[in-house]
């Protein structure tokens, strides 16, 4: 038996508090007990989208989400712009190609991030555009891209911006209404801290115009239904209780530590992540690294061994790479309550796997290189 040491992007460890909630009793769905949970809920939700708009949570991983923002703003033949930098980029295209969308591209090679000035430029060659889909901080790469900039330029014009804030949400800086977002998406197992099972959606105003004018058939996806029940503080189908109880203690938690703490706290980890990265010699990946998850170019040779050496050997999980990516490049997670004690513990058990796989690294530079990040703050 040993202590295990989760430091993957999707999931995140849970908290005792949190956990302990899934333990309790639970109750209808259908009662008066509920609705005063749900409301609570979704007050807190609009706080960690920094939106003033209504926020639905839907029984569904994060791809439920984003296939709710395919489904409810389209109709077959209707064409969108798709900026992907990763695997969950690409995803919008596949969801909408699904649905007879027409996709064009304004994508970069993975691990660069999306170009805010292509986004213009393609919008203004296709301006019968429906939407810009596009990606926060894109898990598979570790990068950020600048919603804010992208929000600025397509807010000028008819389509609407839709983005998958499925890992960044309340571990990055987020604003929904501030940077002209017009739907955005998260899901329970990133910085909500959350068991996976939860989505989460809120609509401008522009995108409920479109919502309105959709021909694509859907039943438990359809997002008029959700708005029916909202006011009532009810889903329109049966939701996960459990997960239900424990969200509304992440929430609590979240608008208890703030944001801003937040957001300050996996900007440090951050620095001190790339920091330990550097010190073991790996090269980072990504052209602007986001502040959730510290991605790293590894010997191909190695990559899957360090991976699979790490878990077994001593109990910390990172990811490694996907698609192409795979054994190319390991991620480490430092979002939700993932703290510095797991930072050390992690980059030190990492420094003594790649030396056991042959690596000629001086011992205690990870840590070294961690703790000088972490003892200046």
């Amino acid at each position: 038996m040993m202590n295990r040491y989760l430091l993957t992007p999707g999931p995140v460890p849970i908290p005792p508090e949190i956990a302990l909630k899934e333990a309790l009793p639970i109750f209808h769905h259908r009662t008066d007990e509920f609705a005063a949970v749900y409301k609570n809920i979704a007050e807190g939700l609009k706080y960690i989208f920094q939106t003033e708009n209504e926020v639905y949570v839907l029984a569904a991983s994060g791809t439920g989400a984003m296939e709710m923002a395919v489904a409810n703003l389209l109709s077959p033949g209707d064409k969108i712009i798709v900026a992907s930098c990763g695997d969950f980029g690409d995803r919008w295209a596949e969801i909408a190609q699904g649905y007879g969308i027409r996709v064009i591209a304004a994508s970069v090679r993975w691990g660069k991030t999306v170009k805010p000035a292509e986004i213009e430029r393609v919008l203004k060659e296709n301006p019968d555009a429906k939407a810009v889909y596009t990606t926060f901080t894109e898990t598979s790469t570790g990068v950020a891209n600048d919603i804010k900039s992208v929000g600025g330029i397509v807010s000028k014009t008819d389509a609407v911006l839709v983005v998958d804030a499925i890992s960044g949400l309340a571990g990055q800086e987020f604003r929904t209404d501030e940077w002209k977002v017009d739907v955005a998406i998260s899901a329970s197992q990133k910085g909500f801290m959350l068991a996976p099972g939860l989505a989460f959606i809120t609509l401008s105003g522009k995108a409920w115009k479109l919502v309105e004018t959709s021909k694509i058939p859907k039943f438990y996806f359809d997002i008029k239904k959700y708005k029916k029940f909202y006011s009532a503080g009810e889903t329109p189908f049966t939701p996960p209780l459990t997960l239900i109880a424990a969200l509304q203690e992440s929430v609590r938690l979240i608008k208890e530590r703030g944001l801003e703490n937040i957001w300050n706290d996996c900007k440090l980890l951050a620095r001190a992540a790339r920091a330990a990265m550097k010190a073991l010699g790996l090269e980072l990946f990504g052209e602007v690294p986001c502040e959730i998850v510290t991605s790293a170019s590894v010997p191909v040779d190695i990559g899957i061994k360090i991976v699979k050496t790490l878990r077994e050997k001593y109990g910390v999980s990172i990811a490694s790479g996907q698609g192409d990516l795979k054994g190319r490049i390991i991620r480490f997670a430092h979002l939700g309550c993932i703290g510095k004690a797991d930072l050390l513990a992690g980059f030190t058990c990492l420094e003594m796997v790649l030396i056991e796989l042959g690596v000629k690294i001086e011992k205690g530079k990870a840590a070294a290189a961690v703790e000088e990040i972490l003892l200046k703050t």
